[in-house]
């Protein structure tokens, strides 16, 4: 009489639980299935890759947007009328999101290098289509109130781009294993191209993508110039209050070269330095004068603004997070500020040999001075006692009479021009925003003997770039960083970056070829084999059931078998690793569902498998 005794298999599957759990809730073993994924999974796995996508790109934004954190708390101060820091905010919500679709990423990846069927639970799809929502929220408001900004993308990428290319090309060929995995299972031929296909054409574009990259710090190392000027930006407000004596003297401390602020006129004709048209954030004017709080900043009179405190609000706020790294004796004194007037800022530059350069903010209409704003500036300016040379003139308003007045002053234009119209106006100065200059806008204008000074550069990778561009001068709310600058931070020749490109283009292709070799040994050695008399889907299923010692633990195995199955009589009784070129009629739970059974005589049960005659 002949007895079937099952071959019982018991696998510790704790990674694939914890793969199938997390990203489909489906815990236990016969939840998992290796059915393909339905079309409804397919595409909410493309929005998850669109989602974790624009995320990327909106998380590198934010980071290198860190240049100018300041002034987007500004903007939004300008807008609201409160002050608060923003950036805060944003940062965590973009790195939870970003941080939160990468895991889920990860774990659909899981699933397709196993095989297993994805199915997205229904709380993650919310969460995903939430982060996806708010993200491009997020960017139509940024493009709307800060448009700008985006500028900052292309010209990070002059800073990191070859090691972002590095980095990428790396990814990508991670990918390489699970794309082989893939093309050795599929049992479509067309599936197969098409995969190959998409994946070499990504990364022969990853390949070439160097020729695109074009960054000022690919250079000879002779033709860098010399290290750009630093012009203190309000003085040096991330050691002390803006635009008080204290930030001033800090920034003369540091060895600036210059002294940037922005002036506008009291009531009474005292030109004075203040940013904003309200006191409302650098002043203690609501405790001192509550009922004129909103009111415009040039009403006072100069004895009214006396009595203000321009210091406390930095205590408190924190505006750039620095407080926490001064002195108690920088504390107690950045908490006695008060505004700075124009001729004392003059005389402080003065007789510490500083140029300066401010913007002049016209009075509103009904202000005792609104016609006569030029000349009080002028007439401050000249009898202040420093030399005109040393003064950068940047209202466009009476420019004629000004040359006149003061022939000695440097003509400063805010606004772009090319260096004919900069001439044409007697203008030798251009004073722009870091965006708005490229490295032709550079040459251009210091082959006509154009100066050009870039504001507000506060991180050291932008001042390498615009060091190795060839400006001249930036203006910076961080010159103690900035100081700490000897040299760019990375500079390579042409020859240099072609090489560690060739290289990084050389070991991927090596790395992808021999993945895809190792991946699908067995099949190219049944093809190179010559032999026709097995079947390739019983080749490939015995090529996907192996697995390590470790990761199997098989209890108790008995073969009986009757006479419809011949079996040499030394392999019965034997230990599963004598079986091993057998193993096209050994089936675990994943081989079981593609098997073919003819007389539907095949069984499987939860953990084990009973093999009979008549399963091919």
């Amino acid at each position: 009489m002949v007895k079937h005794q099952p071959l019982q298999v018991y696998e510790r599957q704790l990674c694939l639980s914890c793969l199938t759990g997390i990203y489909g809730c489906r815990w236990k073993r016969y939840q998992r299935s290796h059915d393909d994924t339905t079309k409804w999974e397919c595409m909410w796995f493309l929005i998850l890759i669109a989602t974790f996508s624009l995320l990327l790109i909106w998380l590198y934004f934010w980071v290198e947007a860190r240049n100018d954190f300041n002034e987007f708390n500004w903007s939004l101060y300008n807008r609201s009328g409160v002050w608060n820091d923003g950036t805060i905010t944003v940062l965590a919500m973009t790195a939870a999101g970003f941080t939160y679709t990468a895991f889920l990423m990860v774990l659909a990846l899981g699933h397709i290098a196993l095989g297993q069927q994805l199915n997205l639970h229904w709380i993650h799809k919310i969460g995903v289509t939430a982060a996806l929502l708010g993200t491009v929220v997020g960017m139509i408001s940024v493009s709307q109130t800060w448009g700008e900004e985006w500028d900052i993308i292309a010209i990070s990428l002059q800073a990191t781009g070859p090691f972002l290319h590095i980095g990428a090309v790396i990814a990508v060929t991670a990918l390489a294993w699970l794309i082989a995995g893939q093309v050795a299972r599929a049992e479509r031929m067309w599936f197969q191209a098409a995969l190959l296909l998409f994946y070499a054409g990504t990364l022969l574009m990853l390949y070439l993508v160097p020729l695109a990259i074009k960054s000022p710090c690919i250079m000879n190392r002779g033709d860098l110039k010399t290290r750009p000027d630093i012009i203190g930006h309000q003085g040096a407000p991330m050691l002390a209050p803006e635009n008080t004596m204290m930030a001033f003297q800090k920034a003369i401390q540091l060895k600036v070269s210059g002294l940037e602020t922005d002036v506008t006129i009291s009531v009474d004709g005292v030109p004075f330095l203040l940013r904003d048209r309200t006191l409302r954030r650098t002043t203690n004017v609501n405790q001192v004068f509550p009922d004129r709080q909103f009111d415009v900043a040039s009403m006072f009179n100069w004895t009214d603004l006396q009595a203000l405190n321009a210091g406390q609000w930095f205590i408190k706020d924190n505006p750039f997070w620095t407080v926490g790294s001064l002195s108690k004796g920088d504390l107690v004194r950045a908490e006695n500020q008060s505004l700075c007037s124009l001729e004392d800022f003059l005389q402080l530059a003065a007789v510490s040999n500083c140029s300066v350069v401010f913007r002049l903010r016209r009075p509103p209409p009904g202000h005792p001075h609104h016609m006569s704003w030029i000349n009080d500036t002028l007439e401050t300016v000249l009898s202040s006692g420093i030399q005109q040379k040393l003064v950068m003139w940047t209202p466009d308003t009476d420019r004629k009479l000004v040359r006149e007045v003061a022939p000695g002053f440097q003509q400063t234009s805010t606004q772009k021009q090319s260096p004919a119209a900069a001439r044409q106006r007697g203008v030798s100065r251009l004073l722009l925003r870091y965006n708005r200059a490229s490295a032709p806008d550079v040459r251009a204008l210091f082959t006509h003997n154009v100066s050009l000074t870039l504001y507000t550069v506060n991180k050291p990778w932008l001042y390498s770039v615009l060091w190795c561009s060839g400006v001249p001068s930036v203006s910076s709310d961080a010159p103690h960083i900035l100081n700490k600058v000897p040299y760019p931070i990375w500079l390579m020749t042409p020859d240099e970056y072609c090489l560690s490109w060739v290289i990084t283009d050389l070991v991927s292709i090596i790395t992808v070829v021999g993945i895809f070799v190792f991946q699908n040994y067995h099949m190219i050695r049944w093809r190179m084999s010559g032999i026709r008399s097995y079947n390739p889907e019983q080749i490939m299923l015995s090529a996907a059931v192996r697995r390590s010692s470790r990761d199997v633990n098989i209890m108790k195995e008995k073969l009986i078998f009757s006479d419809d199955v011949k079996i040499p009589r030394s392999l019965r009784n034997s230990e599963t690793k004598d079986l091993s070129k057998y193993s096209f009629l050994i089936a675990d739970n994943r081989s079981v569902a593609h098997s073919r059974c003819e007389s539907g005589r095949c069984k499987a049960s939860k953990g084990a498998h009973w093999l009979r005659p008549g399963c091919s």
